[in-house]
């Protein structure tokens, strides 16, 4: 008896329907879709800002950048902490992003989905805060909330620790 070595017409409808309803019932992932818009407000006399944006145009995030001369109205309303404020606030996904943070810590906050207002990072040895001919520093990634500040990650430059 030959072996038949072209699939039948309803083994490949069975197939893609299965492959279908995969797809469909499938969680989504960030990797798989495209990440979500990101509005960055900024000083328009800050130079540093500019580097942070290609960080994080470079890691796939699409960017509108709106320039200010006065953020603290922004940072205020936003809720972000006195202590975490930064030279620029982005906003992406219902969270605040305040200052240098990582791309890499931004898109698993977004994966995580916390329940936190946003996440900040002190400015040295963050992803624009580079300072050349020297070792990366390390640095932490904070997350915020009402009254409440907790360690999310460390960082050496891009690498976390």
């Amino acid at each position: 008896m030959p072996t038949e070595l072209y699939p039948s017409r309803r083994a490949l409808m069975i197939g893609a329907a299965q492959a279908a309803a995969a797809l469909a019932l499938s969680p989504p992932s960030l990797a798989a879709e495209a990440l979500p818009k990101m509005t960055v407000t900024r000083d328009p006399n800050c130079g540093c800002c500019s580097n942070w944006i290609a960080h994080v145009k470079a890691a796939g995030f699409p960017v509108e950048v709106v320039e200010v001369p006065d953020v603290m109205p922004l940072k205020t309303r936003l809720g972000v902490p006195d202590a975490l404020a930064s030279c620029h606030t982005a906003e992406i996904d219902g969270y605040v992003v305040e200052g240098h943070v990582p791309a890499e810590a931004i898109k698993r906050l977004l994966v995580e989905r916390l329940r936190v207002k946003g996440i900040a990072v002190a400015p040295v040895g963050s992803p624009g805060m580079e300072i050349p001919g020297q070792a990366p520093q390390i640095y932490e990634v904070v997350l915020f909330a009402s009254g409440e500040q907790r360690l999310f990650a460390r960082y050496r430059g891009l690498q976390r620790i």
